[in-house]
């Protein structure tokens, strides 16, 4: 059906499809791409979100059978919990999925993996030098032979390995080479370029990934694939991600209504529909499974999707009745851009208080019933009674009632929470200035 719909109407002259048009094809575009998933992985970093094991179970089954190619189920050097929940995923049926947990660059954090049972590790580390000065505490060869020796740990003990370059987009390219071809000749087996604070533009993410392909030998290249994680900090993840895949990237991160630490990274449903309805690309996943797996990700992190959020929220297929009623029945392509029912949707159409009365009279003649004008004014004045009489001070406290609600859902506590907490406990009074005079210091280094 996508790839019918929108050809029919350019054959028959109907629209113009500037996307098609060979110019405006890059020459790297893959035919195939891979959907990474960090749902589970990102939801660690949202304060409001909490998956209990069946949630997470009942989840990940769907993006098995959706087509998503790689769960990324967590980070279990996090807490005994989190590692519980890991080991008991790993040992789940999946039909296709492959399962990767995440580790910082220790022997300790890969162990927790590994204990797990899990067969390919997901290694995370930064390398620019605000990162090795303030993160780290090392130097630049002192961290490229960390990431070396753990991806050759990880190796020895019988799990593949993927490495991710967190703040990539922010290292220089020297040595985003550098480090990438060390961890490709240790054996990692794709090599993500982590966006961590969405600080690119498209335009820049076209330049980077492809120097940084131009840059890495061929023996890299064949061996291992690029990959790319964008977080949406400037609203462009999205874009980002795309940018990324038309100069051939075919790894992509992405997470359920683009959940994730701050504002999250590129939306899961954003980026398939685009590729799929945009450039054709095959992204394995099974549209119709879209809005299914929205929905019950929604309720299992209680954190509402936003109303007009694209492909998935409530307003995207909605059309309040007017003048254009018969159009939208007889083409509704008129006012969508793609049948809702590719992403598992439909259109819901309504009468409200701007539809006109001679326009309802209308619909209802042709339904077969004829009302007196009396009847007429009656039915109208219910339909915009019942808005007008809406007691929207009420609505608004119930809004605040729930947005206080949901912040009260946060496991965390403040850090002014935090040490009057200690105080209690321990019936120690805390020395904040003296804490704080050494931060300034620090900084000031």
């Amino acid at each position: 059906m996508r790839k019918t719909i929108f050809k029919k109407l350019e054959a028959e002259g109907l629209i113009a499809n500037y996307n098609r048009l060979r110019k405006n094809l890059p020459p790297r575009l893959p035919d195939r791409v891979f959907i990474w998933d960090e749902t589970f992985r990102e939801s660690l970093k949202v304060p409001t979100a909490f998956l209990t094991y069946v949630e997470q179970v009942k989840l990940a089954k769907l993006m098995d059978e959706a087509g998503i190619a790689v769960i990324n189920v967590g980070f279990p050097a996090l807490s005994e919990s989190e590692k519980s929940n890991v080991k008991r995923l790993v040992n789940e049926s999946f039909k296709n999925v492959t399962l990767t947990a995440s580790a910082h660059a220790t022997k300790d954090s890969i162990d927790a993996c590994l204990e797990c049972g899990i067969k390919e590790v997901t290694i995370e580390m930064p390398f620019n030098g605000l990162n090795l000065k303030y993160r780290l505490k090392m130097t630049k060869e002192q961290a490229l032979q960390k990431a070396v020796e753990s991806i050759e740990y990880t190796i020895k003990h019988g799990a593949r390995v993927n490495f991710v370059l967190m703040d990539g987009s922010r290292t220089p390219l020297e040595d985003i080479l550098q480090i990438f071809e060390a961890a490709a000749n240790a054996g990692a087996r794709r090599l993500v370029v982590a966006d961590s604070l969405g600080f690119l533009r498209p335009l820049s993410m076209h330049y980077l990934i492809s120097h940084i392909r131009e840059g890495l030998p061929d023996a890299v290249k064949n061996k291992a694939e690029l990959s790319v994680h964008c977080h949406n900090d400037f609203g462009l993840a999205t874009a980002n991600t795309l940018a990324a895949v038309e100069e051939g990237v075919t790894c992509l991160h992405t997470c359920v209504a683009g959940l994730g630490e701050r504002a999250g990274i590129a939306p899961f449903e954003e980026v398939v529909t685009a590729l799929e309805l945009l450039y054709n690309i095959d992204t394995g996943v099974d549209l119709g499974k879209i809005y299914r797996i929205s929905q019950l990700a929604e309720k299992a992190f209680a954190l509402p999707i936003q109303f007009h959020k694209p492909i998935i929220g409530d307003g995207i297929f909605a059309h309040e009745v007017d003048q254009q009623l018969e159009e939208l029945q007889t083409q509704p392509l008129l006012f969508e851009p793609f049948p809702p029912e590719i992403v598992g949707r439909e259109a819901t159409l309504f009468i409200g208080r701007n539809t006109a009365q001679t326009l309802i009279q209308q619909i209802m003649e042709k339904a077969g019933i004829r009302a007196s004008p009396r009847q007429m004014d009656e039915l109208f004045r219910r339909i915009k009674g019942s808005q007008e009489s809406w007691d929207k001070g009420e609505a608004q406290m119930t809004f605040y009632q729930v947005k206080k609600l949901l912040r009260e859902l946060q496991k965390g506590y403040l850090m002014s929470e935090f040490w009057l907490l200690v105080e209690q406990v321990t019936r120690q009074k805390p020395k904040l200035q003296e804490l704080e005079k050494k931060q300034q210091e620090a900084n000031a280094k």
